[in-house]
């Protein structure tokens, strides 16, 4: 290497995608950090995200002189969003590639299968990107959460109902890792909070499942509506919704809300739908780095940050700040320091316990208000007040 820094490299094969990105001076062994992205698939949406959350930190960590002296090198392969692939991929990055470290996959079902190849090896996962509790009840001592856990993502919207006097509530789900532990979670707070579920079914075939399902939800009289899916079911879902002329009082979903470009996609029926955050980009996020962190990534990006970047960047934060004060590459040490840590990122607070669950952090409550998002709970985070009945009922 004849220059002090080396350019940012990109090489495609078939199911590999590299970036690395170093800028140390020559010689210098660059610490190898793997991961899969879902660059195909159902996950593509938010693994954009999530990838660039990395990239965007690899790229930040090498201008000031990498970690403890050396470059940070990403290698990424695309899973296509698929289990399997996802699994043996992690498998090939310790064992053939000889990563240093690993960061996580978006979602809980990639999450399952790639952390049960880091614990087999003894390598810590920020899980970045997932949020099901049974990620954490298999006895792991390696993965740590990054999100809030999935059964608490709807406590804002049902206690927003009760206050407002609604009286019923319905979940639809697919039945996925992820969206079971949100629907466990549904039907807890559901309870504590006095609303009575009148609609509470999974699905596993959107396609043929959705329409029937729709005329069930049209039958009861539903006050407020929780669809638990990822983005392409939910805008499935938006579009039976639409062709039916059917809205409830209020109507609630996870992920695809989130995006940015919700709004574009989903047209003027945006309008008064609600979704759980784990953040949101905006300036007055209380966070520090929060302000930084979103010029950066639309800077890098073009797009504004979903909290999936937010969760990638945060998680290699932690990392980041793990390998300082243990001052080496070492996973027990590395392990123990992120188990103990309770300290703030721009996320907000991170703190797990001895299961590795995250504790620290809550999630938060948005609205699409007249054409863009705003925080709706909790009060003291809020940037508008919850709208209810805005595309009537």
């Amino acid at each position: 290497m004849k220059n002090a820094y080396s350019r940012i490299l990109f090489l495609t094969i078939p199911l590999l995608f590299i970036i690395i990105s170093s800028i140390c001076h020559a010689g210098e062994k660059p610490i190898l950090i793997g991961a899969s992205v879902s660059l195909e698939g159902k996950y593509i949406e938010t693994s954009f995200m999530v990838q660039n959350g990395y990239k965007l930190w690899a790229e930040q960590v090498n201008k000031q002189g990498g970690l403890l002296g050396r470059p940070v090198k990403l290698i990424l392969y695309n899973d296509k969003s698929r289990k399997k692939l996802a699994a043996s991929l992690y498998e090939k990055l310790i064992v053939e590639d000889r990563v240093d470290l690993t960061l996580s996959p978006y979602g809980t079902p990639l999450t399952m299968v790639a952390s049960e190849a880091t614990e087999k090896h003894g390598y810590v996962m920020l899980a970045s990107a997932a949020a099901s509790e049974q990620i954490w009840e298999r006895g792991y001592k390696y993965i740590f959460g990054v999100y809030a856990l999935a059964d608490r993502y709807f406590i804002g919207f049902q206690d927003l109902l009760a206050r407002q006097g609604y009286e019923s509530i319905g979940i639809l789900f697919e039945n996925t890792a992820f969206n079971i532990s949100i629907a466990k979670g549904v039907r807890k707070w559901a309870d504590r909070f006095n609303l009575k579920l009148v609609y509470d079914n999974g699905f596993d075939d959107a396609d043929n499942e959705l329409p029937i399902i729709l005329k069930q939800v049209m039958g009861k009289n539903i006050d407020g509506l929780i669809f638990s899916g990822y983005s392409p079911q939910c805008y499935q879902f938006i579009d039976l919704m639409k062709k039916a002329d059917y809205r409830p009082k209020s109507l609630s979903f996870t992920i695809a809300p989130i995006h940015p470009d919700f709004y574009k996609k989903a047209g003027p029926f945006a309008e008064g739908i609600f979704a759980p955050s784990q953040w949101e980009p905006d300036e007055r996020i209380p966070f520090p780095g929060t302000k930084q962190f979103i010029k950066d990534f639309k800077e890098f990006t073009g797009k504004m940050p979903s909290y999936h970047a937010a969760s990638a960047y945060s998680a290699c934060q932690i990392l980041e700040k793990a390998i300082i004060q243990a001052q080496a590459i070492d996973h027990e040490k590395i392990r123990n320091y992120v188990s103990s840590f309770d300290t703030i990122t721009i996320m907000g607070r991170f703190k797990v316990d001895h299961t590795g669950r995250q504790v620290g952090h809550n999630p938060i409550l948005i609205q699409w208000q007249n054409g863009k998002k705003e925080i709706v709970y909790p009060g003291k985070m809020s940037t508008s007040q919850p709208q209810f009945n805005s595309s009537g009922e």
